[in-house]
């Protein structure tokens, strides 16, 4: 049986759709307080919808042919009445997912179900290069922290190490930092240069080889190895692809256009199949002081000074110094992690928005395809599919070839088509009469980059102002506005690809967007996962079906939707941010401002068989603390503890955590691994 929630609060703070005050400052520049950046009057799904009923009544059944042809496996199944047995159906659950739930709580411990164990893979300030100091909070500098593991780990990739048995390369994205839980003595208004610059090498990317028991999942970093590396906010970056060489992208620091110092805020990512990894940069905006432009404000940057005050510092932070310096920044990353010598690259052909991440596939000729949300309340979700064919081998032009691969092709955005009249759309999350949330989409083409040079599809915009201004792009060309849509997964066992959409407390609140099937709560604050099945399963089709797989919170509540499944018997769930799957097809959910009164965790549901919609929580975080990254293998798991103790009224000298080193020591994000203890795989 569902296990009920607890009717408490999360440490007594003030919350805005269950986030503390405290992460809205430091991580996204309290965004969620801001006006929507999106006051475009493109078509949302509902106008789409009531535009579509005066000829529904001759297409209606068409339409509904095409769409149940197209979604194929992903149709709801019927569910049998559920086992007596452990109150799941045949008492064990889906094959990957055979653990006992953890409750919902609100413990200062990362809880992991029975029978598991965990470590703490590595934390915030230990050193990883040669010549890099133990940590210490109280004497932190910046040449120390750029030897260090990084601030605020996210998104997490496992890359095998060919050569070095039983080890591999694990490599974080470190995407903000909180000077307040930081530095003792931080004065907010008065920041000093060495905690600036402190700040600065806490960003970026780290790339550390770990080794693992061959008894257990344990994970230890291998400090000094010769591919580990620091990627910081001062790293040098090679900008590629169609925008490079831009106007919009030149600055006194660099004339070319092609050479940025550092990478932002970097959420979410991928692996690509080339063996390199791909970093989102989201909340880049919080960065830049004094815009006063029309799309610097659609990008949500603003007229005065910043939080952490960098512009004193550094004069490309102040927009009214350094005006293309913001046009630098909201890429999409690539680091290869073989090579600790090569710059990372920038690549402008996937467009510039608030990437939460970015996930690989490849089309059946062998050519990438990146599927990448925008993280803003009201904005869109993307691909690209590129134009070149992927090659096989390890020689050095094989690698450059493939290294190439982001940089030619289409890049597109997303509409979505309701196939319910708008009228049964009421903003409760009533299902409608068909009995589910689906539709059809089509991916419109917004700008191709080739060898020779780009072209734009949008009217009215160049090729470099697609690629620099997505947004704009996206806005003209009548792109669905959604519910904050952050990661994107392709399920590699179906093909099927999930799209997490937080929250959005603004929807249907005033003057803002209404409901619509796709998006069908007032004032959505525990979101959705959206499934979508690209037309006769090929990737780089420009046409797709989707249906809302999960709509998440409480599952008392009757607006709530699991696939299908029988909802007494499923975990609570708000606000899904990361997605990834496991070796099962199964897929894994991490959530990021828990609005249900709990702490954020790490859930896995089937997305196939009778058990479809199956959702169990297999681990909760510490106080203040969000999951990130997540990382499902056989026999580990393996997540970010996200800002831990990042509670309203929290310092560096009063923390309200005492995770991970005990009572009244600083609070150090996390990599965390957990695995059975009996060695076997997980939920087998």
């Amino acid at each position: 049986m569902r296990i009920q929630l607890p009717i408490v609060g999360v440490d007594g703070a003030a919350h805005h759709g269950g986030r503390a005050a405290l992460t809205c400052r430091f991580r996204c520049g309290d965004a969620c307080f801001h006006e929507v950046p999106n006051t475009s009057a493109n078509p949302y799904v509902g106008d789409v919808v009531a535009g579509a009923l005066s000829r529904r009544t001759v297409m209606r059944a068409a339409a509904v042919v095409t769409a149940a042809a197209a979604v194929g496996a992903s149709a709801t199944v019927a569910a049998p009445e559920a086992s007596a047995v452990g109150g799941h159906r045949g008492g064990r659950g889906a094959r990957g997912l055979r653990f006992a739930p953890v409750a919902p709580n609100t413990a200062d411990t990362v809880t992991i179900p029975d029978g598991y164990a965990q470590n703490v893979v590595i934390r915030w300030g230990e050193p990883i290069l040669r010549g890099a100091p133990a940590f210490d909070p109280d004497r932190q500098t910046a040449e120390a922290q750029a030897g260090q593991f990084g601030y605020n780990n996210d998104f997490l990739a496992l890359l095998p190490l060919h050569g070095e048995p039983h080890r591999q390369i694990l490599v974080a994205n470190h995407e903000y930092t909180d000077e307040v839980l930081m530095f003792r003595g931080y004065d907010p208004e008065n920041p000093t240069r060495q905690q600036v610059e402190v700040a600065w090498a806490a960003h970026g990317l780290s790339a550390v080889v770990v080794e693992e028991d061959r008894r257990s999942g344990k994970l230890t970093p291998v400090p000094r190895h010769p591919l580990n590396r620091r990627v910081t906010a001062t790293t040098e970056f090679r900008v590629t692809g169609p925008a490079a060489g831009s106007e919009l992208l030149k600055t006194s620091a660099d004339p070319t256009g092609r050479k940025v110092l550092g990478t932002l805020n970097n959420c979410s990512g991928g692996v690509t199949p080339w063996g390199t990894t791909l970093h989102g940069e989201e909340n880049f905006n919080q960065y830049f002081a004094h815009a006063t432009r029309a799309t610097d404000k659609r990008y949500g940057l603003g007229s005065g000074a910043t939080e952490r005050k960098w512009e004193r510092f550094d004069r490309r932070f102040d927009v009214a110094q350094e005006p293309n310096e913001p046009h630098r920044f909201g890429w999409v990353v690539e680091l290869d992690p073989y090579d600790p010598t090569a710059a990372p690259r920038k690549r402008t052909a996937l467009g510039r928005f608030k990437h939460e991440g970015a996930t690989v596939r490849l089309t059946g000729d062998g050519r990438p395809v990146v599927y990448s949300g925008d993280d803003e309340r009201f904005d869109y979700f993307y691909k690209f599919v590129g134009s070149k064919r992927m090659r096989k081998g390890a020689g050095r032009a094989v690698r450059e070839h493939n290294l190439s691969l982001l940089d030619e092709g289409t890049l597109y955005v997303a509409r979505l088509t309701g196939d319910s009249p708008a009228i049964e759309i009421d903003g409760t999350g009533k299902l409608p009469a068909d009995g589910e949330f689906d539709g059809s989409g089509e991916w419109i083409p917004l700008a191709t980059a080739t060898a020779h040079g780009a072209v734009s599809h949008v009217e009215g915009m160049s090729a470099e102002e697609v690629f620099v201004f997505t947004r704009l792009a996206g806005d003209k060309v009548g792109a669905t506005k959604m519910d904050r849509p952050e990661d994107i997964e392709p399920n590699p066992h179906t093909g099927k690809v999930y799209v997490a959409l937080t929250n959005n407390s603004n929807r249907g609140v005033g003057s803002n967007p209404k409901p619509d099937e796709a998006n069908p709560r007032v004032a959505n604050k525990h979101g959705q996962i959206l499934e979508l099945t690209e037309h006769r399963g090929r990737a780089d089709s420009e046409r797709f079906a989707w249906s809302l797989f999960l709509v998440a919170g409480d599952p008392d509540d009757p607006a709530t939707y699991f696939a299908g499944f029988p909802k007494d018997q499923v975990s609570p769930i708000s606000c899904p941010d990361n997605v990834a799957f496991d070796p099962h097809g199964n897929l894994w959910i991490s959530t990021d401002g828990n609005a249900l009164g709990h702490h954020d965790g790490l859930f896995g549901v089937a997305t196939r068989g009778d058990r479809r919609g199956e959702l169990k929580q297999f681990l909760t975080m510490p106080k203040g603390a969000e999951t990130c990254g997540p990382l499902v293998q056989d026999r580990r798991v393996l997540v970010s503890v996200q800002h831990p103790g990042e509670i309203d009224g929290a310092t560096a000298e009063k923390p309200l955590s005492a995770w991970p080193d005990g009572p009244g020591r600083i609070n150090r994000p996390a990599v965390v691994a957990v695995w059975r203890a009996d060695g076997r795989d997980i939920g087998i």
